[in-house]
C-alpha cells in the first residue's frame, strides 16, 4: 500500500508537467508576445546579416584567390552554396511547421510555413541560376538533367505550388486549411534526394566539400563561405519575422474590418 500515493503523485507530476510544458508552448505562440519578440529581433537580424554577407561577398570578389582549375569562376560559390542551403533550409522550416501545425495545432506555425516559403523560393532560384553560370565555364553547359540540379528544379516547383495552396487557403478564409500542411510535409520527402543525389547517382555536379568533422575546401574559401552562409541565414530569418509580422498584420485588419461590418449590419 505505501507504493500506491507514490505511483499516485507520479503520475499527477507527469500530468502536471506534460500540461505546463503545452502551456508554455503554446504562451509563446500569444501573437502579442510574438510580435513584440519578432519587432526587436528583425532589424537586427538584417542588419547584421546584411553586413555579414556584404562583407563576404567583398572577400570573395576582391580578397579570395582564384582557384586553380577553375579560375575565377569558383568566386559565384560565396552566393550558390548559401543559395542551395538556404533552398533546402527553407523547406525544412516549412515541414517543421506543417508537423506542429498538423500535430499540435500551434497558432503561429502555418503563418512560420507560409512566411518561410517566398525566401525560400526565392533562395532555390537564386540557386539554380547561379549553377547555371558557374556550369557553364566548368561544364561547357548551361543546364545538364544531372539528380542534383533536376532536384534541385523540383524543390523550386513545390515551392511554387506551396505558395499557391496557401495564398488560395489564405484567400478563401479556411485558416483551418491542412492542405497546405500536408504538402509541407510530403514535399520534404526531396530534401534527403537533393542532399544524396550526388552520391546516388553518376553526376557531373562535386560530392560534398564540407562534412562533419572535416573539410576539403582550402582555408580562404572555406571561411568566406561560412560567413557568407550565416550572413545569408540572418537575413532570412529577418525576413521570416518580417512577413510573420505582416500576414498577423493582415489578418488583424480583415477581422476588424469584418467586426465592423457586422456591427454596422446589426446597427
Amino acid at each position: 500500500m505505501p507504493l500506491l500515493p507514490a505511483r499516485g503523485r507520479g503520475a499527477a507530476s507527469l500530468t502536471g508537467s506534460d500540461e505546463s510544458k503545452k502551456i508554455s508552448m503554446h504562451g509563446f505562440a500569444n501573437p502579442t508576445r510574438f510580435l513584440r519578440l519578432a519587432r526587436l529581433l528583425t532589424a537586427p537580424l538584417l542588419v547584421a546579416g546584411i553586413i555579414l554577407a556584404g562583407l563576404s561577398l567583398g572577400w570573395g570578389l576582391l580578397g579570395a584567390p582564384a582557384e586553380r582549375l577553375q579560375g575565377d569562376s569558383v568566386r559565384i560559390l560565396f552566393v550558390h552554396v548559401p543559395a542551395a542551403w538556404l533552398g533546402m533550409g527553407g523547406w525544412s522550416a516549412i515541414a517543421i511547421a506543417s508537423l506542429t501545425e498538423l500535430v499540435w495545432r500551434h497558432p503561429l506555425a502555418g503563418i512560420g510555413a507560409r512566411a518561410a516559403a517566398l525566401p525560400g523560393a526565392f533562395f532555390a532560384l537564386l540557386c539554380l541560376i547561379t549553377g547555371s553560370l558557374w556550369g557553364r565555364p566548368a561544364w561547357g553547359a548551361w543546364w545538364v538533367w544531372d539528380g542534383r540540379l533536376t532536384s534541385m528544379l523540383v524543390l523550386f516547383f513545390l515551392y511554387c505550388s506551396y505558395l499557391a495552396l496557401a495564398d488560395a487557403a489564405a484567400r478563401d478564409g479556411d485558416g483551418t486549411s491542412r492542405v497546405p500542411a500536408i504538402f509541407g510535409l510530403v514535399g520534404a520527402v526531396n530534401i534527403p534526394v537533393i542532399h544524396y543525389s550526388v552520391l546516388w547517382w553518376n553526376s557531373l555536379h562535386q560530392p560534398p566539400s564540407i562534412t562533419l568533422g572535416k573539410s576539403e575546401m582550402a582555408p580562404e574559401f572555406l571561411w568566406g563561405l561560412l560567413a557568407a552562409t550565416i550572413g545569408f541565414s540572418l537575413i532570412f530569418g529577418g525576413i521570416v519575422l518580417a512577413r510573420m509580422r505582416t500576414i498577423l498584420a493582415d489578418a488583424q485588419a480583415e477581422a476588424r474590418l469584418r467586426r465592423r461590418a457586422m456591427e454596422a449590419h446589426d446597427a
